[in-house]
């Protein structure tokens, strides 16, 4: 509708007047032209700004995930250090005091030997059964101490609640024989570091 007014308007015009008026649209035109491709720019810088905002994202995004799967990773690595030590720890006590029922077990009859070598005293009549005794005695101790198995120094010693257990209490003939072993009615034993039975004990209080 535009273009048909134009024309006839010209048709209208002088020649002078429509060299006019074309110079006019044709500036018009060109002003829009221009406007449209300051458009145009302008919108490709925008779709440039959020593409490289949306791509900045992304690797935010991206960045944070690896962080938190690296985290999940180091959790999970660590927790299984955790249980391969604990388990080796398992297995080496396992091995270690794996035999701390028996031995525990064997301990009365020691006791009893040690009784019976107490009851020989210094009588050389059974000479040749105390010796018997004794080999065999020595035998016992021999293949238990192989094991680790190893006496509580009790005697003469400080008392100590984690090796002794006070089964009496008896005044002290003086003041450095205060809070000192001075009996022990029944032996105490460690198996390797660990203490299986505690020495049954008097103290001089």
């Amino acid at each position: 509708m535009k273009n048909i007014k134009s024309l006839f308007k010209k048709k209208n015009m002088k020649p002078e007047e429509t060299k006019i008026e074309e110079k006019e649209e044709l500036n018009n035109s060109e002003d829009m032209s221009a406007e449209n491709l300051n458009d145009a720019i302008e919108d490709k810088k925008k779709n440039e700004k959020k593409s490289k905002n949306s791509e900045k994202d992304k690797v935010q995004e991206l960045g944070e995930k690896l962080a938190e799967l690296n985290d999940k990773y180091l959790r999970l690595y660590s927790e299984f250090e955790n249980y391969r030590k604990r388990t080796n720890q398992e297995k080496a006590d396992l091995i270690k005091y794996g035999s701390e029922d028996t031995i525990k077990a064997i301990l009365p009859i020691v006791d009893d030997y040690e009784r019976a070598l107490q009851a020989f005293g210094e009588n050389d009549d059974n000479a040749a059964l105390k010796e018997g005794v004794v080999l065999i005695y020595n035998k016992l101790m021999s293949t238990l101490q192989q094991k680790g198995l190893k006496a509580i120094e009790a005697k003469g010693e400080k008392f100590d609640e984690n090796l002794h257990e006070a089964v009496a209490q008896f005044p002290a003939s003086d003041e450095e024989q205060k809070g000192k072993v001075i009996d022990e009615v029944v032996k105490g034993y460690y198996l390797n570091d660990k203490v299986i039975r505690y020495s049954k004990v008097v103290v001089a209080i």
